[in-house]
């Protein structure tokens, strides 16, 4: 994003070039920037407007979870039932029973999001270790 100050004085220096004789298009692109630009940066008045865009109105999504959504993943996930199955088997098995809480990538959000995104099978986690290949022709270990 480029600030007010910074946008009034690139309009200034191209400006400057296309009086000197310069085509617009060529002075914007030594600006580094085209000419639809700096034609977007000039308001209706003629001089050159904020950007608009960090204070723009963002509402929040319609489809947007809830709280109470939100903890009824975190509680489904923590029942004796799922608590050792990832969200890629729970929502299946929800599906099976004709419950629909939210989509897998959403149970993984909010999983991710409250902490509890860590490894949810009963086997353990596999160890990085040193990982050597017996070799067979001469009989011992080899890197």
């Amino acid at each position: 994003m480029t600030s007010g100050p910074d946008r009034q004085e690139i309009a200034a220096l191209v400006a400057a070039a296309t009086e000197a004789g310069a085509r617009p298009s060529a002075a914007c692109a030594a600006a580094g920037l085209s000419p639809r630009t700096l034609r977007r940066w000039q308001g209706p008045d003629g001089g050159i407007r904020e950007d608009r865009r960090p204070s723009a109105d963002r509402p929040a999504p319609a489809n947007k979870l809830t709280e109470e959504e939100r903890d009824r993943i975190a509680a489904t996930c923590a029942t004796p039932e799922f608590a050792s199955l990832p969200p890629s088997q729970i929502v299946p098995r929800l599906a099976d029973r004709n419950i629909w809480i939210a989509s897998e990538s959403s149970f993984y959000r909010v999983l991710r999001e409250r902490g509890q995104n860590h490894r949810r099978g009963r086997a353990r986690p596999l160890r990085a270790g040193n990982h050597r290949r017996a070799s067979r022709r001469r009989g011992r270990a080899r890197c």
